[in-house]
C-alpha cells in the first residue's frame, strides 16, 4: 500500500509518517529535494538532499517517477520507492494530488485538518527557520488552509480527512484508520 499524508505546514505529516513506521511497519518514501537541509534534518532519512546536477543524473538514468516545484525548490520521488510492494508512506502537497494519483492510481490519501489555523502556525514557529523562510511558509500555510477550507472539490479528491488535535486520541484514530484501509 502507498499512503500519502497531506495537510498544511505544521499539521504533523512527518510525525504521522514516523508513527506509522513504528506502529504498523510502514517504510518512508524518501522525497528527493534540491532545497537546503534544515537544522535537525538528516540526509537520506525522510529526505534525500541533492544538487540539481545529481537530480539530473537520476532523471537521465530513468529513476524518477514524479517531480514538482514548490517554494522555489525541486522535489522528486523515485520509481523504486513509489512502486514498491511494501507498505510505504509519503507526504503530499494538495497541488500535486491529481498528478500524483495519475502516476500512482492505487495511492490512498489522508488529509489532516487543524482544529484552527493557530495550531500549525505555532508548530511552524517551533522550526526556528530564517525569518524570510518562516514568512514564506506562513503565507503558503494560510493560502493552503483557506483553499482546503473553501474548496469542496479539492476536499473530495482526498480519500480520507481527519482532524489533528495533536493528542493521543488522534494518534489512535489515525492508526485505526490505516489498519482498516490495509484490511480492505
Amino acid at each position: 500500500m502507498l499512503l500519502g499524508i497531506a495537510g498544511v505546514t505544521g499539521i504533523g505529516k512527518s510525525y504521522y509518517k514516523d508513527l506509522l513506521v513504528k506502529e504498523l511497519n510502514f517504510e518512508k518514501v524518501r522525497i528527493i529535494t534540491t532545497r537546503e537541509i534544515r537544522k535537525g534534518e538528516k540526509n537520506n532519512e525522510d529526505k534525500v538532499f541533492l544538487t540539481e546536477a545529481q537530480l539530473q543524473k537520476l532523471r537521465e538514468e530513468g529513476k524518477i517517477a514524479y517531480e514538482f516545484k514548490l517554494a522555489g525548490n525541486t522535489y522528486a520521488y523515485t520509481k523504486e520507492e513509489l512502486f514498491s510492494n511494501n507498505n510505504m508512506v509519503c507526504e503530499l502537497h494538495y497541488a500535486t494530488l491529481t498528478d500524483f494519483k495519475r502516476i500512482c492510481p492505487n495511492l490512498k490519501t489522508l488529509y489532516l485538518l487543524p482544529r484552527n489555523i493557530q495550531d500549525p502556525i505555532s508548530k511552524l514557529k517551533e522550526r526556528n527557520l530564517k525569518p524570510e523562510a518562516e514568512y514564506a511558509r506562513r503565507i503558503e500555510l494560510e493560502e493552503h488552509y483557506h483553499k482546503i477550507m473553501t474548496d469542496e472539490g479539492l476536499k473530495t479528491k482526498f480519500d480520507y480527512m481527519m482532524q489533528n488535535d495533536y493528542n493521543k486520541e488522534t494518534d489512535e484514530k489515525v492508526i485505526n484508520l490505516i489498519k482498516a484501509i490495509m484490511e480492505q
